[in-house]
């Protein structure tokens, strides 16, 4: 007898399936130390797995801030983390506590409200409490309150125990050009402290805060912690007191734990001076002649800079250069790509003349960028004279310019226009009373030089 076969039919059920939810996870430690950073990864590897375990759960990603407070919006994760959110990637947030996610009330509600808005919900595990229950968003209130409480008061006990340092003369995470500071210890780096008396020495031949930048920078001088060189930078460092081996205490401050925005202390807070406190890079008296100096430049440049404060000759972006601008037209540079900008050149002297000129070359030197500056009047010149009757300024997209005094007028419909301006020639302009006024400017150098050397 054959043995008979059953054939089974396989039917898909109409029932839909259930999805599955979208998880991520949020994870914070405030500083960088080594057992915080342990935490973090702890933190990291637990959610990962607690989520990925979960037959209900779709695994999407763990968010996670290192060496970032509670109070502030700007963490990048947490940013990236909401922004998912907004795409429709996230359906429920697990997070440790309410102190990880935002120590500051008002952020952490609002977070939380917009992330109810977009159907996105929020788990704390210490507290147990989930933002779309119906008693959530008071127990938030409540608590979110008690960590923005114990952040200001950890902040109050760190503001006291540092400003009782300074009050002994102790300096506290200090870190700066020139010295190996360590316990209140100064050791000085040899390398970095000869680039020092260079900069110390070029601000006495009288060359200004912007050469002396431009002069490291194609020299290849590393930067302070890796960065760039800046006028700033430059004209920091011949005011700082450190270098004389003086301390001045509590500078800056922070205005309060939820900002945590660092200012300068100009009479909020008592300053501490220490006289001799470690070994001088620069002596007394050239540091003396450098104040001194800097003092002198201030007043020389003062009518020119519309009450700028001390020093400001060091630093060439001033509002007199930016504001009512000539021309609205965007200029790029066609070698870097970073634009144009108005300057004036000469500035304190009568010689002083508007320029546009690169952003580029003209901060960090033609080693990064060899353009050239157009005087204004040559600029204006030739816009109006390639604009004519035909166009306006308003159909201009942004000018180009590139090397060999080439400027190209990209239009807003596409097409292009290339012109070529032409520098005066001095000769053309040099009359009886500019060479009085250049012999003037001759002997104002020579007295110049003299009196330094006098002092």
């Amino acid at each position: 007898m054959s043995e008979r076969k059953t054939r089974i039919s396989r039917i898909e059920s109409t029932l839909p399936r259930k999805k599955r939810m979208r998880v991520a996870a949020y994870a914070r430690v405030s500083t960088e130390k080594g057992a915080m950073l342990h935490s973090l990864a702890a933190q990291i590897s637990y959610y990962s797995e607690l989520i990925q375990s979960n037959p209900e759960y779709e695994y999407a990603g763990v968010y996670a801030d290192e060496g970032l407070s509670g109070t502030l919006e700007g963490r990048p994760e947490f940013q990236r983390m909401l922004q998912d959110c907004r795409e429709g990637k996230i359906d429920r947030i697990l997070c440790k506590s309410i102190s990880r996610f935002a120590r500051n009330t008002v952020m952490l509600l609002k977070t939380v409200r917009e992330l109810k808005l977009l159907g996105v919900s929020v788990y704390f595990e210490e507290q147990n409490i989930n933002t779309m229950s119906g008693e959530g968003e008071l127990m938030l209130t409540v608590l979110a309150s008690f960590a923005q409480e114990e952040s200001r008061s950890v902040s109050e006990n760190c503001k006291w125990r540092i400003r009782k340092k300074f009050e002994q003369g102790i300096p506290t995470g200090l870190c700066m050009y020139g010295y190996k500071v360590k316990n209140g210890v100064f050791t000085i780096i040899p390398e970095e402290a000869e680039i020092i008396r260079r900069i110390f020495r070029m601000y006495l031949e009288g060359i200004g805060c912007e050469r002396i930048m431009k002069a490291l920078i194609e020299a290849g001088v590393p930067a302070p912690n890796g960065g760039m060189w800046s006028a700033s930078t430059i004209l920091l460092m011949l005011r700082n007191e450190k270098y004389a081996g003086d301390l001045l205490l509590q500078k800056y401050y922070i205005n309060n734990h939820i900002e945590k925005k660092q200012l300068p202390n100009r009479g909020e807070l008592p300053q501490y001076a220490v006289t001799e406190d470690h070994e001088p890079i620069i002596d007394r008296a050239t540091f003396d002649a450098v104040q001194k100096e800097i003092r002198w430049r201030a007043a020389m440049f003062a009518p020119a800079m519309n009450g700028d404060d001390e020093g400001a000759e060091c630093d060439s972006r001033k509002p007199d250069e930016q504001a009512a601008p000539a021309m609205t037209i965007p200029m790029i540079c066609g070698i870097c790509g970073k634009r144009y900008r108005r300057k004036i050149t000469r500035r304190g002297t009568a010689y002083a003349a508007p320029v546009w000129i690169c952003s580029t070359y003209n901060y960090r030197g033609k080693a990064y960028c060899a353009s050239k500056q157009i005087p204004e009047p040559i600029l204006l010149e030739l816009i109006a004279t390639a604009l004519d009757t035909r166009h306006t300024e308003d159909e201009v997209d942004h000018l180009e310019v590139h090397p060999n005094n080439r400027i190209l007028f990209v239009f807003r419909d596409g097409h292009t226009e290339e012109h070529i301006w032409k520098d005066h020639s001095r000769k053309d302009s040099w009359d009886t009373d500019k060479r009085k006024k250049a012999a003037e400017k001759t002997r104002t150098q020579h007295q110049r030089r003299r009196e330094r050397e006098a002092r």
